[in-house]
């Protein structure tokens, strides 16, 4: 039996754009003085450059809404904080007010989710009129308990950051993190670069702090943690192969793998919704084509071979027409970690979504999935063995 690769494509896509569909707004307030880098930060953070589609939509007399359609994420930005002590009440009552109308409708789409308030880090201090507004804000915060996160922009050097760092949690401040970043490399002049880092630090405390329904959300909009979108993703994979294998605890027949097909759809949308790609079902076509023709057999659905079954320790009682737990599982995570690299591989810039499309790309993606499923059944293999050091009974 042969693989309808068109149809598994669709069923691929459909899970994608319902896993897409189904994200949950992401709300977060900045705040800060003018000209700390709110707007290099938030164009560096996210994949999408909200800061530079205008003045946004006004929210209240001094408060601009940024999004962008079919884009799980609003920013709300302050006015600055120098304006003096009546400017920083209003700036201060605008937030909670915020915080309120978003409680009320009871709707996770439109609370506010985090706080960030943002120092310039190459002021070397944080005035005493900043420390009182977060404390004051913290006790009337109470009730909602919006995170906040302290950032400390433009770190130019990493030294000075640590010290105002230390310092500001020597103030017991109800916050989650202070966190030094510098968003973008700064050149310091023609023969040194300061590199940009704390990005995936942020991310990192981020997803820490907010609700399980909007991570997956952070992991989609952010572009500034590989790892931290691997992490995700590698759980997603690690939840579709325990359900693979308890889809196949009693061996299936061959005829009968198409129902992993979902399993693993939902898989493959799940990666590709982390990493916030736009997947057409040409490039899926050709990734689900390339792990057919890597062993002869498909892992998404129908038809298993011996080609594929000598990789995997422990599998042959597929040869004679069934399909094990272990086996179901091993190519669950072999066709996920497959996916993964080739994701990575897109956000590092290495190739593109198209190159899934070339014979060269294809080429790629049969010789990382055979490497994979000879990983994953190793790794299959070793866990069957007695974690000590005696002997099998």
């Amino acid at each position: 039996m042969t693989i309808d690769t068109e149809k598994v494509a669709n069923d691929c896509l459909k899970a994608i754009n319902d896993k897409i569909r189904n994200l949950k707004n992401l709300n977060i307030i900045v705040a800060g003085k003018t000209g700390v880098g709110k707007s290099t930060l938030i164009n560096s953070v996210f994949r999408e450059k909200l800061a530079e589609t205008g003045m946004g939509r006004p929210v209240t007399d001094h408060m601009r809404k940024l999004t962008k359609k079919d884009y799980p994420l609003s920013i709300y930005d302050t006015r600055g904080f120098e304006l003096g002590k009546d400017a920083q009440k209003e700036v201060k009552q605008e937030v909670l007010n915020t915080i309120k109308e978003g409680l009320a409708t009871k709707d996770v789409n439109k609370a506010i989710h985090c706080i960030w308030y943002c120092i310039n880090t190459a002021s070397n201090r944080i005035e005493q009129e900043e420390i009182d507004w977060l404390k004051d804000f913290s006790r009337e915060n109470q009730v909602a308990q919006v995170p906040v996160i302290i950032i400390l922009t433009q770190a130019f050097s990493k030294r000075n950051a640590m010290e105002l760092r230390k310092y500001i949690l020597e103030q017991n401040l109800d916050v989650v993190q202070v966190v030094p970043v510098l968003a973008e490399d700064y050149e310091i002049d023609e023969d040194y670069v300061a590199k940009a880092y704390g990005l995936d630090v942020l991310i990192r405390v981020m997803g820490e702090a907010l609700p399980d329904e909007l991570k997956d959300t952070l992991q989609n909009v952010q572009i500034a943690s590989l790892e931290e979108k691997k992490r995700y993703a590698q759980a997603a994979v690690a939840t579709a192969t325990a359900a693979a294998i308890g889809e196949c605890l009693a061996p299936i027949p061959l005829t009968d793998c198409a129902m992993l097909i979902p399993t693993q759809a939902a898989m493959i949308a799940s990666i590709t919704a982390i990493f916030g790609f736009d997947v057409s079902k040409s490039v899926l076509t050709g990734f689900i084509s390339s792990t057919v023709g890597a062993s002869g057999a498909t892992v998404l659905g129908k038809t298993l071979v011996a080609n594929l079954l000598k990789l995997i320790p422990g599998a042959g009682s597929a040869a004679g027409g069934a399909i094990s737990s272990a086996t179901a599982g091993v190519l669950t995570t072999a066709l996920g970690e497959t996916y993964i690299l080739i994701m990575s591989a897109i956000f590092k810039g290495e190739m593109s979504t198209k190159d899934l499309e070339t014979s060269e790309g294809k080429s790629r993606i049969k010789e990382l999935f055979k490497k994979q499923l000879g990983l994953a059944g190793r790794g299959r293999s070793e866990e069957a063995q007695p974690q000590n050091n005696e002997p099998a009974q």
